[in-house]
């Protein structure tokens, strides 16, 4: 059984809960969520609390317990406070620009890169190479910066590329010079 999963998650002002069979919905100031839960993880809603157990049945699969619990937490804190990912851009031309709902990056390539923004996403960009990527689902707004940042990750020479805000990159020593 999960440490985490024995806690209860509290409900905060403002936000509903409501479980229907396995889909369960999360709505707050912000917005609302929905997951399917897995068969076999059974939630009680009940005195401003959501508390998160396994059936008698799947006790074998306690990892599941502790994920859901998480995903569950995450729902909450999601429709109250939201997620939010910082990149910085860090080379010489690279900048990025949101065109509706396309996010256009030059990265220094021979082509501008367009990425599709998803469903639920916004987009920021704080002076031209500053991206801030927020929304509601964590995973969501985690998955997008990493395809962000995997279209040019930082090098190890000069360290050019797309970091997240405050990620340490170790520079490695480059060739020694001739005599």
């Amino acid at each position: 059984m999960s440490r985490k999963g024995k806690v209860p998650i509290k409900i905060p002002q403002g936000v509903e809960v409501k479980l229907q069979g396995s889909l369960m919905t999360v709505k707050g100031p912000k917005g609302a969520l929905t997951r399917e839960l897995m068969k076999g993880i059974v939630v009680v809603i009940e005195g401003g609390e959501i508390t998160v157990s396994l059936a008698e049945e799947m006790s074998h699969a306690s990892n599941f317990h502790g994920l859901y619990w998480a995903l569950i937490d995450n729902m909450v804190t999601g429709v109250v406070k939201g997620f939010e990912k910082k990149l910085e851009m860090i080379g010489v031309g690279f900048r990025a620009a949101v065109q509706g709902k396309l996010l256009d990056l030059q990265i220094g390539l021979s082509h501008p890169t367009k990425i599709a923004i998803p469903e639920g996403i916004q987009v920021n960009i704080e002076k031209s190479t500053l991206l801030s990527i927020t929304g509601l689902d964590k995973q969501k707004v985690g998955q997008f910066a990493a395809d962000i940042r995997g279209r040019k990750p930082p090098e190890p020479y000069k360290g050019k590329g797309i970091r997240y805000a405050g990620e340490f990159v170790r520079k490695k020593a480059g060739k020694a010079g001739k005599k």
